[in-house]
């Protein structure tokens, strides 16, 4: 473990923990959210066209928020298993301390914001659009 003391290793974990607990329960709340809106109960309530592309909207945005909270469960076991192999707040792109604000504001940080940058610029999949 870089800079962290067992305190603030303990502290972390249980923030993290904390995160995941609460993305679990979003989770199942979208879930039991979806079963009540599902696509062909909404759409046996569809009037015309309009309520039935409302129906796929509702749908799609069920899954996309399951979809993003899964994707930060997994960033969480991902620095729950670095902090427990010494690795959490190692840049994994040039090996140098991730600064504590950074961990501090994103606790599931395995880059520093130099890095961060450069990743991001090297795995942009859509232009960023501009005027």
């Amino acid at each position: 473990m870089n800079t962290l003391d067992q305190q603030s290793s303990t502290a972390c974990k249980q923030r993290l923990h904390q995160r995941a607990s609460q993305l679990r329960s979003e989770i199942r709340s979208t879930l039991e959210k979806s079963a009540e809106e599902s696509h062909a109960r909404i759409a046996e309530l569809a009037r015309d066209a309009e309520d039935d592309s409302f129906s796929n909207l509702i749908v799609d945005l069920n899954y996309s928020e399951i979809e993003r909270d899964a994707d930060e469960l997994r960033r969480i076991d991902t620095a729950l298993f670095r902090l427990s192999a010494g690795s959490y707040g190692t840049c994994d792109g040039c090996g140098q301390e991730i600064p504590g604000a950074r961990l501090a504001a994103e606790p599931t940080a395995v880059r520093c914001i130099r890095c961060q940058e450069l990743y991001e610029k090297a795995h942009l999949t859509t232009p960023t659009p501009s005027l």
